[in-house]
């Protein structure tokens, strides 16, 4: 605002005084983060509490050496968990920085941007259309300025608020819905009307996502089977030695064995990792489900000016009613020309958000022998916000003598259909606006009223206006839109268009960039003219939408989702924040957004550029199917420690105990980097981006994905088996064939980790560079394998003893075999799917 020059704010000193006096304006909120934190989450992890029962019963058997051990084995998981929850925080952290506001604040004279827990009491802020307010304040000058303060009242009515004396307050958490305001910071942080009510945002925990809730049921039907196996092994070992800490510890082994830990954590860590993948390519998500559903996104809404094109409205035409004048050239104007501009120019905001009202007063002040803006000398008595169906806006200025400067713009039907308009001028509008809008122009109508006094209308709409003329912008479409629109086509993606705009123009710019346009184009008021139930059978078929406003576009929401759609949908504006909010996947442009619009979305495209979707969806796509393939590496590679631990208990083998705490250790110490650092680094498989959206309705891991895990598993404890047997019947020692049947076990690690990268290509193709993480893994699991073997101490520290290599090969073998039969099931799916397209082709 002009006039925000005449305040003086605080200096970098003063400012520092403040904080000091009144505290930061931060409201107080659960630390989730910090060393002590992640500390304290990590003991209290259900592996870390059964370790610990273990180094107990060993220190109450007398086994000192064994519960050192294990107390290093405590500190080794520790750590990896440690590692793994503060790259996942870090993230999280990087993530509530980028996506945090900033504001213009005057300090030192200067106005520079801050963030708003770096505001103070006594700050000089200018707030615009579509900000939050960031701290109580009073107002010391406004434009038209009204807040939402829904947040504090539940009343969803914009309040006006005026500089007045008293002036009135703004409350920290509200919405600015329109004008531009300079406001004194009066209150911070905890001290705030919001903080005061318990209003924080931050306090209210988000829903679980469909995949939380899926992994959650997971764990938790694995956990009581865990339950009910720990205490019939507990039972039959007790009963059988009457020793109560060694069949404890043989209870606690299998229960570390059954318990699925690394599935809740791979969840996190997908997720947190995803995001801040995508945060490095320009694309902010806000919300961790977001992730989820951009793999599964059916339907994008987007809008066309900024997002579809240019946002460089450069004004190409203007029409003056009053002698039909067509103005192309702007170097000399006539006087019909400049009244309209002037008009045009007034009925803008003084400092214009819109690219084209800059536009307007960067036009008029160019071609004004004064240059000088167009309210210069004039003073805002009225204006009526942008309202209406199609919209129209209107300022009442005070001029130098003393007289009423009415002027009005919008679109042009309203001013055509003004009772003073004869015929003959209504039809040179609409020949002038048909033309304009043939060439992909945007046309706005200009207007005057003579309208004297004080006692103005609640509606603009009854003001008796005059018509100028029109204006016409050009906004020529982005480079590359016509790549990016088929690359959603490619990936099963509808793309449709909801605009504020004329339907003739939005069709030709839809047709330059390759939209599939649909016979039908519906305007806003065919929409809201149809009852839910019709509009949910036509609104699949219809991909322009013109002349939409914001009950329009929350009903095109609602009726997608209502057919079964998962809809992604971008929007700019304060009035896009209903419908933001109502899709699946809300998207706010990063420059051109407004604060509103970026509160209310889930993702933020921080080059303004429909392109990173494209990214953002194959992202998605690649993490669901990583997640779910580690998920099936976790029950594969679970199934036979199980297995491992109960049935020689169980059948009361002649070695009944294969595998001990210490054993499990090792192996958790291996699967723990495998399945949430390891498969989340995986890249995209080819061809990702060709295939259809999955199903919102799909299952991460139903019975099918399930059973086919246990499977895997199950064939592989079937390997171990037949080691232990052939081991056993060999006349082996118990350490010899436990060390075999440990050999295998890690061999058949090696071979799940690679085959299990992908379900749908072969061994050769998972043996492909692509992922170097997966190779360093597999080499530390071999060499500590071989150190455990060449290390007296921890050979006997693990109790095994060194079969020759005959027995090792045998063994290495057998646990390679028992996943390798899985590529010859991918061979022959893959063999049947195709020979079924061919079918039905």
């Amino acid at each position: 605002m002009k006039d925000s020059l005449k305040y003086s704010g605080l200096t970098t000193d003063q400012a520092e005084a403040s904080r000091k006096q009144h505290g930061q304006n931060m409201l107080k909120k659960q630390k989730t983060s910090g060393l002590w934190f992640i500390l304290k989450a990590t003991v209290a992890e259900p592996m870390l509490m059964l370790l610990v029962a273990a180094v107990i019963i060993y220190f109450l058997m007398g086994s000192t050496r064994e519960a050192v051990i294990m107390l290093v084995a405590i500190g080794l998981v520790a750590t990896i968990s440690l590692i793994q929850e503060s790259r996942t925080r870090r993230a999280l952290v990087s993530l509530e920085k980028f996506t945090s506001p900033a504001y213009r604040v005057l300090r030192d004279q200067t106005w520079t941007l801050l963030k708003s827990e770096a505001l103070v009491v006594g700050d000089i802020v200018e707030l615009d259309e579509g900000t939050l307010v960031p701290a109580d304040s009073i107002i010391l000058s406004g434009d038209d300025f009204s807040v939402n303060e829904s947040i504090l009242t539940g009343e969803s009515m914009p309040v006006y608020k005026l500089a007045g004396n008293p002036p009135d307050p703004l409350f920290a958490g509200t919405q600015v819905t329109s004008g531009q305001a300079v406001c004194r910071v009066t209150v911070v942080g905890g001290a705030t009307r919001l903080a005061r009510i318990g209003s924080s945002i931050d306090s209210i925990l988000p829903a679980k996502s469909v995949l939380q809730v899926q992994i959650r049921r997971l764990v938790r039907d694995m956990a009581v089977v865990g339950a009910v196996i720990f205490a019939a092994v507990w039972a039959i070992r007790f009963a059988r030695s009457g020793n109560l800490p060694e069949s404890l510890l043989g209870a606690l082994t299998l229960a570390m064995s059954i318990l699925p830990e690394e599935i809740p954590v791979a969840f996190t860590t997908f997720m947190a990792l995803g995001a801040y993948r995508l945060m490095k390519q320009g694309i902010i998500v806000k919300q961790m489900q977001t992730v989820e559903a951009l793999g599964s996104a059916t339907v994008i809404c987007t809008d066309k000016t900024g997002t579809l094109t240019e946002n460089k409205m450069s004004l190409c035409a203007v029409f003056v009613l009053n002698g039909r004048e067509l103005v192309t050239d702007f170097s000399a104007l006539s006087a019909g020309a400049s009244q309209l501009l002037y008009h045009a120019a007034l009925a803008s905001e003084i400092s214009p958000f819109d690219p084209m009202e800059a536009e307007l007063q960067r036009v008029f002040e160019k071609t004004s022998p004064t240059r000088l803006p167009a309210h210069d000398g004039l003073t805002m008595l009225l204006g009526y916000p942008l309202e209406g169906k199609p919209p129209m806006m209107t300022h009442i200025w005070r001029g130098k003598e003393n007289q009423n400067i009415i002027a009005v713009k919008g679109a042009p039907e309203p001013l055509m259909n003004m009772p003073a308009l004869s015929a003959e001028d209504r039809a040179a509008l609409l020949d002038a606006t048909a033309s304009f809008t043939s060439k992909g122009f945007r046309v706005l109508a200009v207007g005057k009223s003579d309208f004297q006094g004080t006692n103005f209308p609640e509606s603009q709409q009854s003001l008796p206006f005059q018509t100028l003329g029109l204006v016409a912008f050009y906004d020529p479409p982005k480079a590359g839109m016509a790549k990016v629109l088929a690359a959603f086509y490619q990936a099963g993606v509808q793309v449709k268009i909801l605009t504020g705009d004329n339907p003739v123009t939005t069709t030709h710019i839809a047709r330059q960039i390759g939209l599939r346009v649909s016979d039908r184009i519906a305007t806003g008021e065919q929409i809201m003219a149809l009852d839910d139930n019709a509009l949910v059978k036509e609104v699949g078929a219809i991909t322009v939408f013109a002349r939409m406003f914001p009950e329009a576009k929350l009903r095109v929401i609602r009726a997608l989702k209502s057919r079964g759609e998962i809809v992604a949908m971008t929007g700019d504006g304060v009035n896009d924040g209903p419908a933001l909010k109502a899709a699946d996947i809300g998207i706010a442009m990063g420059r051109k957004g407004t604060e509103i619009a970026r509160q209310a979305s889930s993702l933020i495209l921080l080059n303004d550029d429909l392109g990173g979707m494209v990214t953002a969806i194959q992202s998605g796509r690649r993490i669901y199917i990583n997640l779910r393939n580690a998920i099936r590496y976790i029950v594969a590679i679970h199934t036979p420690l199980i297995l491992l631990v109960f049935l020689p208990l169980a059948l009361n083998w002649y070695y009944p105990v294969i595998f001990d705490p210490v054993h499990i250790i090792f192996f958790e110490l291996i699967m723990g980097p495998t399945c949430s650092i390891v498969y989340e680094n995986e890249p995209a498989r080819v061809g990702l981006l060709h295939e259809k959206p999955r199903p919102a309705t799909s299952r991460l891991f139903g019975l099918r994905e399930l059973s086919l895990s246990i499977l895997q598993g199950v064939v592989i404890a079937a390997a171990l088996i037949l080691i232990y047997q052939v081991a056993v019947n060999g006349g082996q020692s118990e350490d010899t064939t436990r060390a075999m049947i440990f050999i295998g076990m890690i061999s058949a690690n090696v071979a799940l980790t690679l085959t299990n990268r992908s379900y749908q290509g072969s061994l050769a193709v998972s043996l492909k560079p692509g992922n170097k993480l997966i190779y360093y893994t597999l080499a530390i699991t071999i060499c500590l394998t071989v150190l455990i073997f060449l290390i007296p101490a921890v050979s006997e520290l693990f109790r095994l003893s060194m079969p020759d290599t005959g027995r090792v090969l045998f063994s290495i073998g057998c646990g390679m075999a028992s996943v390798l039969w899985f590529e010859i099931y991918k061979l022959l799916r893959g063999t049947l799917r195709k020979t079924a397209t061919l079918i039905a082709s």
